[in-house]
């Protein structure tokens, strides 16, 4: 008798490259391609169906989450609730949702880090306009991020002694709709910053984000660029005390190491694929499969 292979999902964003690389992955090990929007689910708790295009998303066998949406917001904590109900009712998330839903705001995962003696770069969180221009002129240089965002978007760096400079770049930030304001001193950045993955508990690869010259972060969307990474000892040990705290599947974890010393910036629970394929030409994808498939025993 043919053994029966695996009804795997992969909860994402249709036709984005990480998601479909991904599906890609899914299909090539399982014969089935299935991306879910989480967006178009539905939910029927009296009966217990999670109907996704005729299909019921309880009667799969596992759902590898790539994405939960665009950007991250409050929205996400609503759709990790879909897939908590599926893991109750046996289906295998990869990450789990509870594990997720902790890193969806920058303040909780700021806050775990924290707690666990993790290094990370000095932050205040404030509703007070006037304690964050405090704050701000006592760093020298200071970064405000929002709550919910990826790839440094929404983020403004201010360096200014300038008490009223400082006073409207916090009201403008403010009125971009950030009550709670996280406020992070500037770490003195080298050229790029370090992505350490991990696979499971095992550490797998890092790659470098290479600033592209003309921003203070390294991102792509700022003209940074990806390259190969030789993790010192040190560097994997810390990277992997931060993926203990919250015991992802698949992360990356954010790490600088600079002349203020070497801190944790995040962990990301929707790290992406494109820096370790470009930057170490591997197929995390792929490798990501393969360590579902070995969980459920396939």
């Amino acid at each position: 008798m043919t053994e029966r292979r695996p009804a795997l999902a992969v909860a994402g964003l249709p036709g984005r490259w990480s998601t479909e690389r991904l599906a890609d992955a899914v299909e090539e090990r399982t014969g089935r391609r299935l991306v879910v929007d989480l967006a178009e689910a539905s939910l029927d708790l009296a009966s217990g169906v999670c109907d996704f295009r005729g299909t019921d998303l309880a009667e799969l066998d596992a759902i590898v989450v790539k994405k939960i949406d665009e950007v991250y917001s409050p929205a996400n904590l609503d759709r990790l609730e879909l897939l908590r109900f599926l893991e109750a009712r046996g289906v295998r998330i990869f990450s789990r949702p509870d594990r997720i839903g902790r890193l969806i705001n920058r303040l909780s995962g700021t806050v775990e880090l924290r707690a666990a003696g993790i290094p990370v770069p000095d932050t205040v969180v404030t509703e007070d306009p006037r304690h964050a221009v405090e704050t701000v002129l006592g760093y020298g240089a200071a970064v405000l991020k929002p709550l919910y965002s990826t790839k440094a978007r929404g983020m403004r760096m201010i360096e200014s002694d300038d008490e009223a400079e400082v006073r409207r770049e916090v009201e403008e930030f403010c009125a971009e709709g950030h009550r709670m304001m996280y406020i992070q001193r500037r770490v003195p950045m080298p050229d790029r910053d370090l992505g350490v993955v991990f696979i499971g508990e095992r550490y797998w690869t890092t790659y470098a984000r290479v600033s592209g010259g003309e921003s203070w972060n390294t991102t792509t969307r700022e003209g940074g660029t990806y390259a190969a990474h030789e993790a010192s000892p040190e560097i994997v040990a810390l990277a992997r005390r931060a993926r203990d705290v919250f015991e992802l599947d698949f992360t990356v974890v954010d790490v600088v190491e600079s002349d203020a010393g070497t801190f944790v910036f995040e962990v990301s629970a929707f790290g992406g694929f494109r820096g370790i394929e470009e930057g170490c030409g591997l197929d995390a994808a792929g490798a990501y499969v393969d360590h579902v498939l070995q969980e459920l025993g396939r």
